[in-house]
């Protein structure tokens, strides 16, 4: 271990030696972090980004990101004389006459969908734990805001290669901004040059896929990580650990090397996929013709949600005047995502409003102690699942021989009826846990040993819980709803903001109501001394009575 400090002391004193930061630098080293597998979700999305800026640097050596039409005369037999654009070709070179493009290509769709997913999970974490509490309300909205433009960047590379497939997705994003009331037709002249498809869209992409969003992306990415370093990370509740200190090790030497290995853990991750399981095999599919639709076309999953809720929507359709607005599109692709996105982003502070708890968290919370809010997110989960699974009602229906109205009509009823009850499901489930707890907590852990009282009774032998579970039971708060006020002062004077304060008290009682409190030191004393005295009347022969 000197051998490592000593080491360490070098880069320190050559800063320091040109900068004076040796004070700060041994400071920032030796700050510590919490340890727990979840928090390594983060850190897969970080690394997956990492392989992204690599991998696609690698491309754009070799992409061309143009739309002039050319006769491919490549290594691909099947696609030799076909004219097509200049990017579909250079893409097609890519895969078969470049050496390790092929890989490189794999790799990046690969580390693309690696990405999306864990910021996604990560983003569950976070929600279900309540680490987006004050005072993190604005890394939650950052993390909000890198999940989404993740989805246009991931869509805005899927685009790219100009094949049939992309350019069927393509066609379905020009229907969403034609479907934009008054303004649509316009945007769409704007955003592609012209007439669709143009001759200049590809161009275009390709400046906001590789320069706009990477760096709109890294400077969200850097202003998480400095708010994550600033405010301290959250950590599970145990002994030691409170809302004024950090249990965990330092950053240097251990969490250093543990996030360089894990890096390459994941770059190995994203290689392997690459090299031994095909993704978007372009070749297949053939360059793009407007004419052209790719018979199961399917965008990559983290769109499958967005292109389910336009197959689940009918056919509505209202024309006033010369415009015509088109529902099914409009309601599906831009109404229902904002809808659904701006309370999900603005969730720490409605939560804050509802139960009026300002105060700064460091611990988290096991889901099971905030009932609705688990319920919220399940919910959440099960509306996502079922409008995803609606992206694929024709694979659905050829797999399982199912006529595809048949679960179209399905799903458009579950939409509506099973994010509900699985708040209600989920909810009840949380409120059992918590009464377990409770009892765990109160009459300790059963053992399943039966013993007989001398009055005839039976009972359940229960074994006391160690200090460390009964810790983590009752590491939580008491759960109040917020009570209102009185409608006038001592003077007689109306309280201000009486209709607020109403709304804010129904919503707390509706937030709390059913959860099942920890119980208080008193209750916790008073059931181990019950059990004290019945043990200690058992053993004396004391319990007397008539066998039933």
């Amino acid at each position: 271990m000197s051998a490592v400090v000593k080491a360490a002391t070098v880069p320190v004193e050559f800063v320091d030696d040109r900068i004076t930061a040796s004070n700060w630098l041994r400071r920032n080293l030796r700050k510590v972090f919490p340890d727990h597998w979840s928090f390594m979700l983060g850190e897969i999305a970080l690394y997956s980004f990492i392989v992204l800026l690599l991998s696609g640097t690698f491309l754009t050596l070799w992409f061309k990101p143009s739309m002039t039409e050319v006769v491919y005369n490549g290594s691909f037999a099947p696609l030799k004389g076909i004219p097509m654009s200049e990017a579909y070709a250079s893409t097609l070179n890519l895969s078969f006459d470049v050496r390790g493009g092929l890989l490189m290509r794999q790799i990046h769709h690969w580390s693309a969908l690696l990405f999306v997913a864990a910021m996604s999970v990560h983003m569950m974490r976070v929600f279900f734990t309540g680490a987006f509490r004050k005072p993190r309300e604005l890394n939650w909205i950052i993390g909000a805001t890198l999940l989404l433009i993740g989805l246009l960047e991931g869509f805005a590379g899927y685009s790219l290669p100009d094949d049939l497939l992309s350019g069927t997705g393509l066609r379905i994003a020009q229907g969403i901004v034609l479907a934009i009331p008054v303004v649509g037709s316009y945007l769409s002249y704007f955003l592609f040059g012209g007439a669709f498809p143009g001759d200049i869209f590809i161009s275009r992409l390709y400046t906001v896929h590789v320069l706009l969003i990477p760096a709109i992306i890294l400077a969200l990415v850097t202003a998480h990580l400095m708010l994550i370093w600033y405010q301290k990370h959250t950590q599970w509740p145990g002994p030691g650990r409170t809302n004024r200190n950090v249990v965990g090790y330092p950053l240097f030497p251990v969490y250093t090397a543990k996030a360089g290995g894990f890096f390459f853990m994941v770059f190995g991750v994203c290689a392997l996929m690459s090299a031994f399981i095909q993704i978007n095999p372009i070749w297949l599919y053939g360059p793009y013709n407007p004419s052209q639709v790719s018979a199961g076309s399917q965008p990559d999953w983290y769109i499958g949600w967005l292109d389910g809720m336009m197959r689940l929507m009918p056919a509505l359709e209202t024309t006033i005047g010369s415009y015509t607005i088109s529902w099914n599109i409009l309601v599906p692709a831009l109404v229902v995502p904002g809808l659904i996105t701006m309370p999900w982003i603005l969730y720490p502070f409605i939560e804050q409003f509802i139960t009026g708890d300002k105060r700064e968290h460091h611990l988290l919370e096991r889901p099971r102690n905030q009932p609705t809010r688990t319920g919220l997110g399940a919910m959440g989960l099960s509306f996502y699942g079922l409008v995803w699974l609606g992206g694929g009602n024709d694979f659905v229906a050829t797999l399982f021989q199912i006529p595809i109205n048949t679960i179209t009509w399905f799903l458009r009823f579950a939409v509506i009826l099973v994010p509900p009850l699985m708040f209600v499901l989920t909810k009840r489930v949380c409120i059992g846990l918590q009464r377990r707890d409770r009892d765990r907590i109160l009459h300790g852990r059963e053992t399943g040993i039966i013993k007989r009282l001398p009055n005839g009774e039976f009972i359940e032998v229960h074994e006391p819980i160690t200090p460390l579970e009964a810790w983590e039971l009752t590491a939580h708060d008491r759960q109040v709803p917020l009570e209102l006020g009185p409608a006038e002062d001592d003077n007689g004077v109306p309280a201000p903001g009486r209709r607020k304060d109403r709304i804010r008290a129904r919503l707390s009682h509706w937030y709390y109501q059913d959860a099942i409190q920890k119980p208080t030191k008193a209750e916790v004393a008073q059931s181990h001394s019950h059990a004290a005295e019945l043990e200690a009347a058992e053993d004396s022969d004391q319990l007397t009575g008539t066998p039933d």
